[in-house]
Order: C-alpha cells, then sequence, then structure tokens
C-alpha cells in the first residue's frame, strides 16, 4: 500500500500500475463480493481503533458519533451493496426498432478503470470508504487521497487498505494540498471530490485538461424553513440535533434557520432548551465534539465577532466557566438573531455550531430568500401542511430534502447523496454509486437474419418497398 507523499512525477507512474492492472483483469463479481467482504471486516477489527484515532485527530470527538456517523454507515453500505451488487451487474435487455429485427441490444455496465476519490476531514472514514466501496462494487481500482487535516486517521486507513487490497487494487496518496492539487490532474477515468465549494472549483479546473468525469460533493448553506404552524419545539430539537451533531461540521448540517418573526424568540429558547438538555457542560464532556484543529475554530470566532460588530445579538449556551483541556478546541453552541446577509455568517458555509436565525413576514418571502441564493446541498423544510409543502418542494432544487428532520436522509441507501450547481454535481450511495464509476455500454447483437442487407447497393424494388413502408 502507497503512503508515501508524493511529487506530481511520482504519481503517474502509480496511476498507470493500477491502470495496468485493470486492463490485465476486470474485478468480476466473485472478486468484488470478497473484496467488499474483507474491507467491511477489516472495519470491524479496526473499529475501537479507528474511534481512538478520529478523536486524537479532533483532540475530541465524541465515540457514539464516530461510531454512528463514520463506521456504522460503513459497514451498512458494505452490506448494501453486497446484497444487491448481483442484480446491478446483470446486463439489462433493451428494445430494438422495428427495422432492425431480430437483432437483440442491451446495456452493460461497465468499469469505468481507476477512480480518484479525495476525502476531507470532517467524516474521514465513511467520506474515504463509501465512496471507495462503492468504486470497488462497480469493478473498479481505486486512488484514495485522504485528508491532511486528520493525519492519523489517514495514516490508520492507509494501514486498514493494505490489509484488503494489494497496492495494484487500491493505492492511498498522503500529503498537503499541494500532492492534493496534484492528484487532482491525473488522467483518472473518474474523480471524486468532497471538500469546499471552493476547493471544488479548483478540482474541476485541474481536471479539464484530461477530460476527467467528476464528482463533486460540496457543501453551501443549507437552509431549514419552519412553517407558521409547525410546532416550535419539535422544529427546534430537530434542528438542534443536526446542527450540534459533530459541533456542526457536516455537509448537510442546517446551516441557517427561517422562522415566522413572531416565533423568533420562542423558537431560539427551545433550540437553546434543547442544547442545554443534551450537553450540560461542554468543557469536560466527551459527548460534544471538538472542532477540528485551532484554524477552524480561529475562523468561527472571527465571524462570531464580526456578527457581534455588526450589532447582531448573539445567545451562546456556556454551562460553565472552565476552560477545555490542552488542544481540544470548543466552540459553544451559538444563535445569531437575524444577522444582515452581508454578515460573514451569511456569506460562506458555517461549519460549525453557530447558527444564524432568520425572521420572515410571510411563508412565501421565506421561499423566496432561499430562492435567491445558491442551490443548497440539503433542505430542510418543517411542514404538516401538505398543499403548503407540495408547493415548497416544487419550488425549490436542493441536493437532498428531509422534512420534519435533518441530517438523517444521508444514510438511506435508497437515496443518492449529490449537490446541485455549486452544492455540487454527480452522486453517489448505494446503486446511485454503482451506476456513477461504471459506463452505460450499449450493445447490440445482430442476427444471422440481418435485414439490414435489404438496404445494401444496388438498390432494387424491394428495396424501395422497405423504404416507403417504413417512412410512410
Amino acid at each position: 500500500m502507497d503512503t508515501a507523499p508524493h511529487p506530481d512525477q511520482d504519481l503517474r507512474p502509480l496511476l498507470a500500475h493500477l491502470r495496468a492492472a485493470h486492463q490485465r483483469q476486470v474485478p468480476g463479481y466473485r472478486q468484488r463480493m470478497d473484496d467488499l467482504q474483507r474491507l467491511g471486516e477489516a472495519v470491524r477489527r479496526h473499529r475501537d481503533e479507528l474511534v481512538k484515532t478520529v478523536s486524537a485527530d479532533f483532540g475530541r470527538r465524541s465515540r457514539h458519533e464516530t461510531l454512528a456517523a463514520d463506521v456504522m454507515v460503513t459497514l451498512d453500505e458494505i452490506s448494501h451493496l453486497r446484497r444487491h451488487l448481483r442484480r446491478w451487474m446483470r446486463p439489462e435487455r433493451r428494445g430494438v426498432n422495428l427495422a432492425f429485427l431480430p437483432a437483440r441490444a442491451e446495456i452493460r455496465r461497465q468499469p469505468l478503470g481507476v477512480v480518484g476519490i479525495v476525502a476531507p476531514w470532517n467524516y474521514p472514514i465513511q467520506l474515504a470508504l463509501i465512496p471507495l466501496a462503492d468504486a470497488i462494487a462497480a469493478g473498479n481500482h481505486v486512488m484514495l487521497k485522504p485528508s491532511e487535516h486528520t493525519p492519523r486517521t489517514s495514516q490508520l486507513l492507509s494501514r486498514l487498505l493494505a490489509e484488503v487490497f494489494p497496492v495494484e487494487r487500491v493505492a492511498v496518496v498522503q500529503g498537503d494540498a499541494s500532492i492534493g492539487a496534484a492528484f487532482s490532474r491525473l488522467p483518472f477515468d473518474h474523480l471524486l471530490f468532497t471538500g469546499s465549494t471552493t476547493v471544488g472549483r479548483a478540482v474541476m479546473a485541474a481536471a479539464a485538461p484530461n477530460l476527467v468525469p467528476v464528482t463533486l460533493e460540496l457543501g453551501g448553506k443549507s437552509p431549514a424553513l419552519v412553517a407558521p404552524d409547525y410546532p416550535i419545539e419539535q422544529a427546534a430539537d430537530r434542528i438542534a440535533a443536526g446542527k450540534c451533531f459533530n459541533s456542526g461540521q457536516t455537509c448537510v448540517a442546517p446551516d441557517y434557520v427561517l422562522v415566522p418573526r413572531d416565533q423568533r424568540d420562542e423558537f431560539v429558547r427551545a433550540y437553546m432548551a434543547s442544547v442545554r438538555r443534551r450537553y450540560p457542560n461542554l468543557a469536560s464532556n466527551p459527548d460534544y465534539t471538538a472542532i477540528v484543529n485551532p484554524g477552524q475554530a480561529e475562523r468561527l470566532r472571527e465571524w462570531l465577532d464580526d456578527a457581534r460588530d455588526r450589532g447582531v445579538g448573539v445567545v451562546q449556551h456556556r454551562p460553565d466557566g472552565d476552560p477545555p483541556p490542552p488542544g481540544v478546541e470548543v466552540i459553544p453552541p451559538t444563535v445569531l438573531l437575524d444577522p444582515p446577509d452581508d454578515a460573514r455568517v451569511m456569506q460562506e458555509e458555517i461549519f460549525g455550531p453557530l447558527l444564524p436565525v432568520k425572521s420572515y413576514d410571510s411563508h412565501d418571502a421565506a421561499i423566496d430568500y432561499i430562492l435567491g441564493r445558491d442551490r443548497p446541498l440539503a433542505f430542510y423544510p418543517f411542514d404538516n401542511q401538505r398543499k403548503r409543502l407540495r408547493h415548497t418542494l416544487d419550488r425549490v432544487v436542493a441536493g437532498s430534502v428531509c422534512v420534519n428532520d435533518t441530517l438523517v436522509q444521508f444514510g438511506q441507501h435508497s437515496l443518492p447523496v449529490g449537490g446541485v450547481g455549486p452544492s455540487g454535481m454527480g452522486q453517489y450511495h448505494g446503486e446511485a454509486g454503482f451506476l456513477t464509476f461504471t459506463k452505460p455500454m450499449p450493445v447490440m447483437y445482430q442476427s444471422r437474419l440481418n435485414g439490414m442487407k435489404l438496404f445494401d447497393p444496388p438498390f432494387g424494388k424491394l428495396a424501395d418497398f422497405v423504404v416507403k413502408f417504413l417512412t410512410r
């Protein structure tokens, strides 16, 4: 397993090595099933070590959050792939035009070759291993670039994958942003990147000279919209659950909330009550995940200071005056009251436990506010009135939607994960991942009774009759 940082000139031979191996022997059904089984066994074998290693990279990561959002969903994805792979691989029969009978046709799902995967730091296990498992199920070889911001986890993933795959089938490349840029320039057969919209643009530009197809799983500002008559405490509780999970360091976390103007303060009270119930203390609470590094924590503090400088009201959950342990960056759950649109928390994806709460005067005005911004990766409408909800869903286009809850749509095998526009392009998870990493190759089988011979020159009366009949 390749683990050393590589300069740009060393990455192409590595890619060529994987491509040559794939061309010699494309993994069949049995190989793919065996690979997935051994990958799942390796994740289970290293489960406790993965939990501890991710926590060390974060300074403090909730054990239960890592088990649920990194380990469990990865194992569930692998199990789902193995249950359905035989059916997905089966060629799909297609009809042929009347003039070409008795020929037959089908669509074969052909592996692309070598897939590049660039994984982020916020869920460093599942966002590396789920697309890898999808690509393996599709019959590809893989080059994986895990995040340099979680170096311990990246090292462990490299060691784990070395137990499962030979280097000519899966290779791990580690290094800083310059290595990531070199990785993105490689002529892969497909490249999947998960990260920020800004870096996603650079990745797409880097892939363009080689015409590499890209799947971009980005982020953006995912809104929650609370309808006027929806139970405010219920909405606040589910939004708090989604916002505080992993301390808001989730691409599909609710980024801001739109609430009726006369219910704003009630929502804030209910939200903070939900936060207090979950986290009676913060400094030494093992259930409250730290911000991944000092740079990210400082960014959030600067955005909070920017809001305060603009006169924005701030409500924070600060249950204890004790400082967190050394190396643990704790940002308390925070609500910002009606920040202006030019505030930094309203300009970029927050990726932390800061929650802007924006008041609206009419439901249609709230929808117009969402439509006036980039299409989000996720959208969370809270509404029990079916007609109004249909109206909302008819107007808003998002990467995914969860009605009356947050985050949980991401874990559904039957629902693809993917953004739209600035929040991404393409999709994966389950069958969507299998389809992304394969080429639907149309194949036509000509019959021994080849009707096209009627159109071979020299043309005669029979050809005239057939053409007239088919064009009548």
